[in-house]
């Protein structure tokens, strides 16, 4: 039922991005493939850099949502500067096979996404590939991970459309921070390196849980 819902949630997104007049963009793969327990929720803060042609600084907030065990969903927007200006996005990550001993996980997450990029509007589907594995560093469990965002992006200004490919290597774990008994800070940190009508930068981001 969770994931029925999931996907309901994404196609009326998809729906509403498509009609709207939001300058938007989806940028990172945030804690989709971090193993949070089922009905963690967290707020993340995100520093943006996009380094290619219109780039610029940004910050962007993200909410995810640990629906079930393989299904976790994410949403989020934020402004930059540069001709990447704003952005709007969600995506649902679906866990094909766990991290379990010598097996990494893997997954397929579907997103949709709005952008306004050097005054033409952009809609973007799309399917990302995901394998992540956890290592332990200097006592801590973190998880590495690569992406490969594959879409289809449509320009709304000549109704024209192209593909679009990049591959998203990061990394998540946690915080030793103090911010109380029973909760934790998640952080990860993601490299972007456009292969196919795409950009490249970097990001990180810090999570704090919600009730």
């Amino acid at each position: 039922m969770k994931n029925f819902k999931a996907i309901s949630a994404m196609a009326l997104l998809a729906m509403t991005v498509g009609l709207s007049a939001q300058k938007a963009h989806a940028y990172g793969t945030g804690l989709s493939t971090y193993p949070l327990e089922v009905e963690t929720k967290l707020i993340s803060a995100e520093l943006t850099g996009i380094t290619s042609q219109g780039g610029g600084l940004g910050m962007q907030a993200r909410f995810t949502d640990k629906l079930s065990e393989k299904g976790t969903i994410d949403a989020g927007l934020g402004i930059s500067g540069g001709e990447r200006s704003a952005r709007l996005f969600a995506g649902y990550d679906y866990e094909l096979f766990p991290d379990y001993e010598n097996q990494p996980r893997t997954s397929l997450k579907a997103f949709v996404e709005n952008s306004k990029e050097f005054n033409a509007r952009r809609n973007i589907i799309g399917l990302a590939p995901s394998v992540s594995k956890g290592f332990t560093f200097w006592g801590k469990e973190a998880f590495p991970y690569l992406s490969i965002p594959y879409g289809i992006s449509l320009n709304g200004n000549n109704s024209t459309y192209s593909t679009t490919l990049s591959a998203n290597i990061g990394i998540s774990g946690v915080i030793p921070a103090d911010v109380g008994p029973t909760k934790q800070l998640t952080a990860n940190a993601e490299a972007i390196i456009g292969l196919k009508d795409s950009f490249s930068g970097v990001f990180f981001g810090v999570a704090y849980p919600i009730e």
